[in-house]
């Protein structure tokens, strides 16, 4: 399979330890590019690294979004950055009857305004490369059912803050793509399934795979196209 890019690119994810930032993350590594990896501690990090040989892990908590200005700094960063990817992610389900503020707070914190932050940080980077900005969404972004109101809010949140970054960014040369998979085969979907009292069968969703095979093909579309918005659903089986 042929590439866009000629030279060896520079990726910075969050959410590479499962998943699909994990899938994209190791297709990136599989064919030579250098990977950043956000941890939200040390520990995380020295994790994140050793399953990437010759990446570099910043310590960064996506829940502390004041934070992540001094981490990004500490970790002297390139000077240029082919793209970001947001593949972290929390989820918290209740009804709105139930779910409490410190709920709503996280879900929000973690799944937008610290991707607000970190794209606003590695923006000059991303830039310098005439690069990319990759969130991996949720079909929450774009309907919202019962029980899912503070995720769904986040992920609608997500796609405003891609959606504004896309048209502020094109005269930088920086391109935006969101990916909206539907429910995909990840730690994650085990939890909402403990939280929804339900058996959980990975056979029944999409594979993270084929969600980083939708990533991958908007990463390296030739730079005279841009995909702004994939949804990704499970196929007929």
């Amino acid at each position: 399979m042929t590439h866009a890019h000629e030279t060896t690119q520079t990726h910075l994810i969050t959410g590479a330890g499962s998943g699909i930032g994990l899938a994209i993350a190791r297709r990136l590594a599989d064919r030579g590019d250098r990977l950043v990896l956000v941890g939200r501690d040390a520990n995380r990090v020295t994790d994140l690294t050793s399953l990437f040989p010759g990446s570099v892990g910043i310590a960064a908590d996506l829940g502390h979004p004041a934070s992540l200005a001094d981490a990004v700094s500490a970790a002297e960063l390139p000077d240029r950055i082919d793209t970001v990817v947001h593949g972290a992610g929390i989820v918290d389900l209740g009804t709105v009857a139930e779910l409490s503020a410190t709920s709503w707070t996280e879900q929000l914190t973690v799944n937008l305004v610290s991707a607000a932050e970190l794209t606003r940080l590695t923006l000059p980077a991303v830039r310098a490369a005439r690069g990319q900005v990759l969130f991996v969404n949720s079909g929450a972004g774009l309907t919202a059912h019962p029980g899912w109101s503070a995720y769904a809010a986040s992920k609608h949140g997500l796609k405003a803050l891609a959606d504004a970054l896309r048209g502020e960014e094109a005269p930088h040369g920086v391109r935006v793509t969101t990916v909206y998979p539907g429910r995909t085969a990840t730690p994650m979907q085990a939890k909402v399934h403990a939280q929804e009292g339900r058996d959980y069968d990975p056979g029944a969703f999409i594979d993270p795979e084929s969600v980083a095979t939708a990533a991958l093909a908007a990463l390296d579309l030739p730079r005279d196209a841009l995909v702004s918005d994939v949804t990704v659903r499970p196929g007929p089986r």
